[in-house]
């Protein structure tokens, strides 16, 4: 008799199931940055855990296998945000967001992308509206041609000393308007708020179909009464107390 071959395929085994576990733990992801267009990444938990500094706990909460109620959590470096069908994780610089193929996904991303750049770019016209008016200002008292010389050797001294505040290619982090108050906010907040449109706007859709069923069935009710009938109205009744519980989740 022929011994057996011992441990042959057990190498071979180790690495499919390790091949199997980096698979499991990476997936991919749609990055809306701050500027630029959007990119899809492949990337595993322990990446985006040190991309974004959340725990893993954190991370779970956008798990499409597992329930978790509307949330959104505010963290250093990162803000987790599961409302509805909008998961995402937001940092100072872009958005994370699981890649799907749900057509309400590919709006979201669209309206998140044209927000971003509609801001940045009414961000960088108002400044130069501020630069512009700032410099056509005329002075109430002019001064005389002999202190001239004084006032360009005084400017030369600024720009060398502040050249930060002088250059046109420099742009603040927040534009300032022209009655002195910020009114773009940072781009935490832009893409914050709209997670919150797209959520709002999801139960508002929900809603109004709802609304476009229940009527003609509380009037068929009301014209004939019938077991039919009555379970229509009762199933719409409980539709309509699932999206009251889902708007009140999202709004606390």
């Amino acid at each position: 008799m022929r011994p057996h071959a011992v441990g042959t395929g057990g190498g071979g085994v180790g690495r499919r199931k390790a091949g199997a576990a980096a698979a499991a733990a990476s997936r991919e992801w749609m990055v809306v940055p701050a500027s630029g267009p959007a990119r899809v990444e492949e990337a595993g938990k322990h990446a985006v855990m040190a991309r974004t500094g959340l725990p893993a706990r954190d991370l779970r909460v956008l798990d499409p296998l597992l329930s978790y109620p509307s949330t959104i959590l505010g963290r250093e470096r990162a803000i987790v945000v599961n409302l509805e069908r909008v998961k995402a994780l937001i940092t100072a610089t872009e958005v994370l967001l699981p890649n799907t193929k749900d057509p309400a996904f590919a709006r979201f991303v669209r309206d998140l992308q044209t927000r971003v750049l509609a801001s940045s770019s009414d961000q960088a016209a108002e400044f130069t509206d501020m630069e512009g008016e700032s410099s056509n200002v005329a002075s109430p008292f002019p001064l005389p041609s002999a202190s001239k010389g004084h006032e360009m050797e005084m400017t030369k001294k600024t720009t060398a000393v502040v050249p930060e505040m002088t250059s046109s290619s420099s742009m603040p982090n927040l534009a300032i308007a022209k009655d002195g108050n910020t009114n773009v906010l940072p781009f935490e907040f832009r893409a914050l708020e709209v997670c919150l449109e797209s959520a709002c706007r999801s139960l508002e859709d929900e809603t109004s179909t709802l609304e476009q069923e229940a009527y003609p069935a509380l009037d068929e009710l009301t014209s004939k009464i019938s077991t039919l009938n009555l379970e229509r109205v009762r199933q719409i009744k409980s539709r309509l107390v699932a999206i009251s519980g889902r708007v009140q989740k999202v709004v606390n």
